[in-house]
């Protein structure tokens, strides 16, 4: 008789997200770089844009830190008090802002960003397109982020592909080998949502069936995923 596998709980993991853990390559040194300029910006408001699990939340991690900056969340910017947070802290940051243009935030954060150029302060905004994408109103508020320092983080490349997954593996507490490493890293998409759902996908395989994470394991978990697009 087979052993049946072991049900697999997602109990969630935490990220390393110091500035040491964070991995410079081509694709993001702009970005790094930046922020590690602050406070001496030639302007007050800087946006970080580029698709999912790029390091745009890891980045404002470190920046918060450092600026010892507020972190508001789009869903929380209704119920913020601009001048509180401005006297609390000149510098503000907010996470995957571009899903802030579609009720009342809007107004919210034009009198946040009006407050943080009057009081001198930063404000650092990350999201996954170009403010020249997002569906802003009112027009005032558009015309400034659309006026504001951009830099986009870009898909990684092959180097950084196998350095990311050297990471969230061991953000799991997963030991693996390099040449599991070097297996994926020629066989994924070039991008951080290859790498992120790959090694959830081996995470919960090699919990489910009790064993390590293997070259077989990953060809076997990559199998699926082909066969399930």
């Amino acid at each position: 008789m087979n052993k049946p596998a072991q049900l697999a709980f997602d109990l969630g993991y935490q990220p390393a997200l110091s500035n040491d853990d964070f991995l410079t390559a081509d694709c993001n040194s702009d970005a790094a770089a930046w922020l590690a300029h602050w406070p001496e910006w030639p302007a007050r408001t800087l946006v970080l844009y580029g698709p999912a699990g790029c390091g745009k939340t890891h980045l404002l991690t470190i920046w918060r830190r450092r600026a010892d900056a507020l972190v508001i969340t789009p869903e929380a910017l209704p119920g913020i008090d601009p001048p509180a947070v401005i006297e609390a802290s000149r510098a503000v940051a907010i996470d995957d802002v571009d899903r802030a243009f579609r009720g009342p935030e809007s107004g919210v954060l034009l009198h946040l960003y009006n407050l943080v150029q009057e009081s001198q302060g930063w404000l650092l905004l990350t999201g996954r397109t170009p403010p020249s994408a997002w569906p802003i109103s009112p027009p005032d508020l558009a015309s400034r982020l659309r006026a504001a320092v951009s830099v986009p983080i870009r898909e990684p490349d092959e180097s950084l592909l196998a350095a990311l997954l050297v990471k969230q593996f061991a953000d799991r507490q997963l030991a693996v080998s390099p040449e599991v490493i070097r297996y994926l890293s020629t066989r994924l998409d070039r991008s951080f949502a290859a790498v992120r759902q790959v090694v959830a996908a081996l995470d919960y395989a090699s919990l489910a069936e009790h064993r390590e994470v293997s070259r077989s394991l990953a060809a076997s978990v990559l199998a699926q995923r082909d066969a399930a697009e």
